[in-house]
């Protein structure tokens, strides 16, 4: 037991860590590159055990091992009002630069996701939307779907992977699907509406199986990896979705102790098959979370890069920036919600773990 906990936090700590570095070491480069001064690249959070300066930036080791953080000279508006800023300033770069610069983050989130995919990809190939067995008297069966057709789209949207069909599915609430099928060198449209399992508390269309498994040539690793990141994409924001109208409890959000369990979970599941399966069941966690990150973070809302970007777009729009000081009041009121959320949020992840 306590073995367990321990690489469960060795490795939520490795795994966060590279997730949260990489979306701040894209704010650095970029705003770099742009000509703002970067007064601290710090690793982890709280106190500092360990740093050193290199020209005009303090590089920190913090004793808190989880997150990081990339601050500009006047990110916070400080000296705006009276002037004491000079051209180095965050405040002083143009609308342009400071765009980049604070949405490099989640950018470099979503490039973190395609390189991981990539090598997993490239490694263990990926899954065809190929029916492996219809499950009898399901609705796909009635539809007449049969084992070896090939989907194509559902409702209009293209399947590249067969994890593609299974999040449709998952997310289906009984309304109707329109699904095409290729079948040999014919493309045939069928309508099929999903039925309710009552012992699971959900729709299902009536596919089992895991797709067909196939192996990907250098051309496809690409193909394939952009592949992974969009079903990935897909998966965050139609679950985001379903949180904002309701169609999800509490208990399907998690923050960083829920988000360590399930490592834990996954880490036990994949150890029996060997150190291989570990590090890409690893390497598929980092995807996800890196993606995640990604989107929240884009969101249009208070303390976020999102909530940030709209300010610079409004900027954009009426010609000069809002003040400064405004600005920090709703980025300082939207943090606040957020901790309030986040004690919420660590509050339901123990009792998860209680009950």
């Amino acid at each position: 037991m306590v073995i367990r906990l321990i690489t469960t936090i060795i490795l939520f700590l490795i795994i966060f860590s590279i997730v949260v570095i990489s979306h701040e070491f894209g704010h650095f480069l970029i705003g770099k590159r742009n000509g703002i001064r970067v007064m601290e690249f710090a690793v982890g959070m709280g106190p500092t055990i360990l740093s050193f300066r290199r020209g005009e930036t303090k590089y920190s080791l913090k004793l808190l091992p989880i997150g990081g953080a990339c601050m500009f000279d006047g990110d916070d508006g400080i000296g705006a009002e009276d002037g004491q800023i000079d051209e180095h300033s965050f405040l002083s770069a143009s609308v342009g630069a400071r765009i980049a610069a604070v949405a490099a983050g989640p950018i470099f989130n979503f490039l973190l996701a395609f390189v991981f995919s990539l090598i997993i990809v490239a490694f263990n190939g990926s899954d065809k939307p190929v029916i492996q067995k219809i499950t009898e008297s399901s609705a796909a069966e009635e539809a007449g779907i049969l084992a070896g057709d090939e989907i194509v789209r559902i409702d209009g949207e293209r399947i590249r992977i067969y994890r593609e069909v299974s999040l449709i599915s998952a997310l289906n609430r009984g309304e109707p699907m329109e699904i095409q099928v290729r079948r040999g060198d014919t493309v045939l449209d069928m309508t099929l509406t999903p039925r309710y399992s009552e012992q699971d508390g959900r729709y299902y269309i009536g596919f089992t199986g895991m797709g067909e498994h196939f192996d990907c040539n250098p051309a496809q690793v690409f193909q394939y990896g952009l592949y992974e990141v969009r079903y990935w994409v897909k998966a965050t924001y139609r679950s985001l979705l379903m949180l904002i109208r309701g169609q999800a409890a509490k208990e399907d959000v998690s923050g960083p102790i829920g988000i360590a369990q399930f490592v834990g979970d996954t880490y036990e599941e994949a150890k029996p098959y060997g150190i291989s399966s570990i590090i890409f069941t690893m390497m598929n966690i980092i995807v996800l979370l890196s993606v995640n990150l990604g989107i929240l973070n884009l969101l249009p809302l208070p303390a976020l890069d999102g909530g940030r970007l709209v300010f610079m777009f409004i900027e954009v729009v009426r010609g000069k920036p809002i003040s400064p000081e405004k600005e920090g009041m709703v980025h300082f009121a939207g943090l606040v919600v957020f901790m309030i959320l986040m004690v919420f949020v660590m509050y339901n992840d123990i009792m998860k773990i209680i009950r």
